[in-house]
């Protein structure tokens, strides 16, 4: 059963300078194979990394413009059940029309005054 070396793996993740891993990587095969496929991997990342990117904006664009079309529809119907009142449903004052206190329901006496019982 071969040893492997597990120096990269030391070096890499510890705080250790970036020259002494350079230097471990010129002498030992092992090392310099895993970090030359960690470099190849690290740039198909690359590569890929803006197509990630791109996509989820289109998706995040693609959110907003849904909530901003549900705000608009919800708003519109709204506003348009309110606007759609019936007249024998509401009684509407137009302009120049007056309130007694009649017509706002207290008691009135004949005079048009209000009542007081005592």
């Amino acid at each position: 059963m071969e040893n492997k070396c597990s120096k990269y793996e030391e070096l890499f993740v510890s705080n250790s300078s970036q020259e002494e891993l350079e230097k471990h990587i010129q002498e030992c095969e092992e090392c310099r194979t895993e970090y030359e496929s960690q470099k190849k991997v690290s740039s198909f990342l690359e590569e890929v990394k803006m197509y990630y990117y791109s996509k989820r904006k289109k998706r995040i664009a693609r959110l907003r413009a849904a909530c901003a079309i549900m705000f608009m529809v919800f708003s519109l119907a709204s506003v348009g059940g309110f606007a759609l009142t019936d007249d024998d449903l509401m009684d509407t004052l137009k302009y120049g029309d007056t309130l007694s206190a009649e017509d706002l329901g207290f008691p009135v006496d004949s005079y048009g005054l209000l009542t007081v019982d005592e």
